[in-house]
């Protein structure tokens, strides 16, 4: 008869999720994810399945994470201005007071799976997807508010706003300057009106 589990897989997952987005998939050891999870090599495999397979739920727990963080701001109330730009703020304060420079997790992870048919390629994808409908629909709201440009197309507003935030977890991952990038992000806001 198989042993009960003794431990809880989104804490593990958690903490597996913490070093892969530390270190990265290729600079991840099992030893590391085992040390990190508080899990045998045994245990971590009969949890999750191989090390990309351990791989591919931390990247989807971290884009469901960070999805409704971002639902939760852009939902809030307040008016879409006010959401759009508290979104855009709350990305600039979390990377800048993230000690280990992480940036993004899903473009990082976009990135190391670049040109391959992958799952966590899949998965970063739909997240990107996600933020994008998210985005067009507070803007929707924007406009009919009269907040924001209805001389222009709503999907194109999205897409570059969402590049926007994109470029604010890549910035964030290498600067300080705390200055330079509240005026990305008011230069993003003042491009929607």
């Amino acid at each position: 008869m198989p042993r009960p589990r003794e431990f809880d897989d989104i804490t593990a997952l958690d903490a597996a999720m913490e070093t892969f987005w530390t270190k990265g998939y290729e600079a991840t050891s099992t030893a590391e994810l085992c040390e990190s999870t508080g899990l045998g090599r045994g245990s971590l495999y009969n949890a999750f399945g191989s090390k990309h397979e351990l791989y591919e739920a931390a990247v989807g727990r971290y884009t469901e994470v960070g999805y409704a963080a971002t639902i939760e701001i852009l939902r809030a109330p307040g008016s879409p201005t006010e959401r759009v730009r508290a979104l855009l703020h709350w990305v600039i304060e979390t990377d800048l007071a993230d000690p280990s420079r992480r940036g993004c997790m899903a473009i990082n992870a976009s990135i190391d799976t670049a040109g391959r048919t992958d799952p966590v390629t899949d998965l970063t994808r739909r997240h990107f997807e996600r933020l994008e409908q998210a985005l067009r629909e507070v803007l929707e709201e924007g406009q009919r508010a009269g907040e924001f440009a209805t001389d222009r197309d709503l999907t194109r507003m999205a897409r570059t706003l969402q590049s926007t935030y994109y470029g604010l977890r890549v910035l964030g991952a290498v600067t300080q300057d705390r200055a330079a990038l509240l005026d990305v992000a008011e230069g993003a806001l003042a491009a929607l009106r």
